[in-house]
């Protein structure tokens, strides 16, 4: 039976603080299906959703969730458990991604390049200090499982480290602080396997933050990233490893920073890249000449179960 016979249901909205995105990933994705002529069910997701995908006999969820409880591995789960197959990254995959810490434990193991980082627990955070890190400032505080840089500062005092650091605690147990990497923010669009091309992004603040990557005009894209050929290859070949390492499927984001001596360094594999009107995978395949409709449709042709 062909795909377009058969009930597709976008996974959209969720629980975690990426929702408003993830609506719009949401909606951009049913457009598309819409018009290539699939049956496309929008499901809004929330502690329901068994009941939703069963009341709308889904055959296949597309998945246009973001951050937790979409991107970190329990949707999939459910959609394993009711054998539907879905788009994206399995349960394990997913759950690398999405933490931080384990996908750097990964990364190490395997000699990729990354950061220098140090895991501070929640509870220790009020009487850490600058001067207890293993390296100088600026630094960067991240929480350990959140995407769209929700959390994220770049700091140098202590007073806006100790402001950082009060805002992580919020989002988990665990908190990670890298060293700033001063350079190109490269991100690398994954899909089937292959390395599709690299997109430098210049945002008009410090760093890809938020509203840099959701609001239009806050930052500048430059596709393809100007990148010697032989070090774009690097770049290439570097994210397609993390993608692997992680064991990631159908498609992804990979998030490089490049400093002042032309070296990479990995910042994290996004499983679930935003599909907005400002988001990256998206526009890496429109500068090789796929369309925005059939993007989708090439992720959806990748759904399964058992990844």
């Amino acid at each position: 039976m062909s795909a377009k016979n058969k009930n597709i249901g976008v996974l959209m909205g969720g629980l975690s603080v990426e929702k408003e995105v993830s609506l719009k990933t949401g909606e951009a994705v049913a457009a598309a299906l819409n018009r290539l002529g699939y049956c496309v069910k929008k499901i809004l997701v929330d502690q329901d959703l068994p009941f939703a995908l069963k009341s709308g006999k889904i055959d296949i969820a597309f998945i246009a969730l973001h951050g937790r409880y979409g991107e970190d591995g329990t949707i999939q789960g459910l959609l394993e458990i009711m054998q539907i197959p879905y788009t994206g990254s399995g349960v394990s995959a997913c759950a690398l991604s999405m933490n931080k810490i384990l996908s750097r434990d990964l990364f190490y193991a395997h000699q990729l390049p990354m950061p220098p980082a140090f895991i501070l627990k929640s509870e220790d955070a009020g009487a850490f200090t600058l001067k207890q890190l293993p390296f100088e400032t600026p630094v960067v505080v991240k929480p350990v499982s959140e995407g769209s840089s929700v959390g994220v500062a770049i700091v140098e005092e202590e007073k806006a480290f100790h402001a950082a650091l009060d805002v992580a605690v919020q989002y988990g147990p665990r908190i990670i602080i890298e060293h700033y990497i001063d350079g190109k923010e490269v991100h690398v669009g994954i899909l089937s396997e292959k390395a599709l091309g690299a997109i430098e992004i210049r945002p008009k603040g410090r760093f890809y933050d938020y509203s840099a990557k959701y609001v239009s005009g806050m930052s500048k894209h430059v596709f393809p990233a100007p990148l010697s050929k032989d070090f774009e290859k690097e770049v290439l070949k570097l994210a397609l490893k993390a993608h692997q390492v992680l064991g990631c499927s159908g498609y992804s984001r990979v998030d490089l920073l490049i400093d002042r001596e032309d070296r990479p360094y990995l910042l994290e594999v996004n499983a679930l890249p935003g599909m907005t009107e400002t988001s990256l995978m998206p526009e890496i395949a429109a500068g090789l000449g796929i369309s925005f409709d059939h993007l989708i449709e090439q992720i959806l042709e990748t759904a399964s179960l058992g990844k």
